[in-house]
């Protein structure tokens, strides 16, 4: 059965990383998320200006690889605070866009932002290369998935709330002051954050990482045999999942019609699956391993897929039901697998270098995952409105890019079954401790301790 770890083994100061993860989702849902994409659609940005927009975040993550050599020296807390600090100056300068619409044209409001969002990702990209190496470092290995499961609630917790509160104050047709206003709640719960950061206990990198003036050896830490194979199934996997967020967002609002505030709302349903996450997993990463978990994600991932082929190719009506379903596995979904993603580089990951193994990983991943977006992007705006019947589908662009996602997935289902963890257990005994557990511990796991 799952169950929470001892006060004794966590860390003192855990929580407030869990606040700080919680404000932050607060923020930056508005930033990345459907409240920029649909600002950027009022603006009149293409399906490759909005990939470009998704993409940018793991883009300019790749700056985690210079970045990697100066953490240990300037130490954790510093160097993430440093970079959390900044790009909350930079969402302020994103409020004040949508009121220069007053003066500037709508092409030059869209480089303005595309500008600043730039400028937003690269401090981010920049700054998180501390992140899970600091975390990896507090964390002890025992409690770790029970951590990750923990710290998931409170981002998609805030992030559902932060979605609920987007949609309200955009409604049904904005104006350029509920965008500035949406901007503005995003900036103030980003410097929030960083209180309680500044509070998160400081851990110091091996002394031999931050004396050593040795050139990184990248290719060895690359073909770490653990490593390369994990590298392999995060490329795969950046590919399936990037863009998904973005092109639904898309198809809600240019296919189904929906409005800004009944996209959002719809699409907050992920968040909700996210939740969700904690009560199928708890502390059961720590006992059965991440792989059954990664693995689990997989297969409802297919059956993501293959619902939304349906829905994009007209085989299914569009209803709301059907929708907030979709979005809730999806998020319950990626939560999973990002999780026990994470948790297994965790594992895998020597402590010595371990800021340039994390780098390398982030960068890996996340540059598939920037590219993705844009890729797909210019394969639907490729597609355009041509269109034909087969299997009693319609094959429009957006059927088109799902099937994509599905042959994706397939690539990363046969990648996953490579993953080395040794005492990891299978699928079946996953789901037979979340099936089987009974109902008092569900309330248990959320009573207060």
């Amino acid at each position: 059965m799952s169950a929470s770890p001892d006060k004794a083994s966590l860390p003192p100061g855990l929580n407030n990383a869990f606040w700080f993860a919680g404000f932050n989702a607060l923020s930056f849902p508005i930033v990345v998320g459907s409240p920029m994409v649909l600002y950027a659609k009022s603006l009149g940005a293409s399906a490759t200006v909005l990939g470009l927009i998704v993409g940018m975040m793991p883009l300019l993550v790749i700056f985690q690889i210079p970045a990697a050599r100066h953490v240990a020296r300037a130490g954790y807390k510093r160097f993430v605070y440093a970079g959390w600090g900044t790009r909350t100056l930079f969402i302020f300068g994103m409020a004040l866009v949508p009121p220069a619409g007053k003066f500037l044209d709508k092409p030059t409001q869209l480089a303005l932002l595309l500008a600043l969002l730039f400028a937003f990702n690269l401090s981010r990209g920049i700054s998180s290369a501390a992140w899970l190496p600091w975390i990896s470092s507090m964390v002890p290995a025992e409690v770790r998935g029970w951590y990750l499961a923990r710290d998931a609630f409170f981002v998609n917790f805030a992030s559902f709330i932060c979605v609920l509160v987007s949609a309200v104050a955009l409604g049904g047709e904005p104006t350029w002051w509920h965008f500035s206003l949406m901007f503005v709640f995003s900036a103030v719960m980003g410097a929030t954050s960083l209180v309680f950061l500044k509070r998160i206990p400081e851990t110091q990198a091996p002394d031999e990482a931050r004396a050593s003036a040795e050139p990184v050896p990248w290719r060895a830490i690359a073909a770490f045999p653990p490593f390369r194979k994990l590298l392999a199934f995060n490329v795969a996997w950046a590919v399936a999942y990037g863009g998904t967020g973005a092109f639904t967002v898309a198809w809600l609002k240019a296919e189904a019609g929906l409005v800004e505030g009944r996209v959002l709302l719809v699409t907050s349903a992920a968040f909700v699956g996210g939740l969700s996450s904690l009560w199928i997993l708890g502390a059961r990463m720590d006992r059965l391993g991440s792989k059954p978990v990664i693995t689990a994600s997989l297969l409802l991932w297919l059956a993501l897929a293959a619902g939304w082929i349906a829905l994009a190719g007209r085989a299914v009506p569009a209803n709301t039901a059907l929708l907030l379903t979709l979005h809730f596995f999806m998020g319950l979904c990626g939560s999973m697998c990002g999780m026990a993603n994470v948790r297994l580089a965790m594992a895998i990951m020597p402590a010595m270098g371990r800021s340039h193994f994390f780098a390398l990983f982030s960068v890996v991943a996340s540059l598939t995952l920037g590219l993705a977006p844009v890729l797909w992007g210019l394969l639907i705006d490729a597609i355009g409105s041509r269109r034909f019947d087969a299997l009693g589908l319609e094959w429009n662009r957006y059927a088109l890019f799902f099937a994509g996602v599905l042959a994706v997935s397939l690539a990363t289902l046969a990648l996953c079954r490579r993953l080395d963890e040794p005492k990891a257990a299978s699928v079946e005994v996953l789901l037979r401790d979340v099936l089987l557990e009974p109902p008092q511990r569900l309330w248990l796991r959320f009573w207060p301790k």
